[in-house]
């Protein structure tokens, strides 16, 4: 059987996104009452597929490993750390949106900024 899952384009992924670190059983309205910069960051998806502004922010959420590329999967975005190897993987929710759970079992959401 061939799969129906198509591996985006880098350029298509390239761009700012915003990542919103939450409880898995926050709702919107509550994450909304909460934003404060610890948990919310502006990421830099470059072209040249490493991690500009923001990479900071994202790696303090991921149990002391550094984030500083990414890559798209079929069914998601892989952020990779310094020897290029994926400390993260968010799957894709719908166009635009991704998710992953940590093992804190605290979930981080990345959605497309509007250009």
């Amino acid at each position: 059987m061939s799969s129906s899952l198509k591996l985006a384009d880098p350029s298509e992924l390239a761009g700012k996104w915003q990542a919103t670190l939450s409880a898995k059983d926050d709702s919107p309205e509550s994450r909304a009452l909460q934003d404060k910069p610890s948990n919310v960051c502006v990421i830099d998806f470059q072209q040249t597929q490493t991690l500009g502004e923001g990479a900071s922010c994202l790696s303090a959420w991921l149990d002391g490993k550094t984030a500083n590329g990414w890559f798209p999967e079929p069914d998601g975005i892989a952020i990779t750390g310094n020897e290029g190897s994926k400390i993260l993987f968010l799957s894709r929710q719908r166009d635009g949106a991704y998710k992953a759970t940590l093992k804190s079992a605290l979930v981080i959401t990345l959605v497309r900024q509007t250009q």
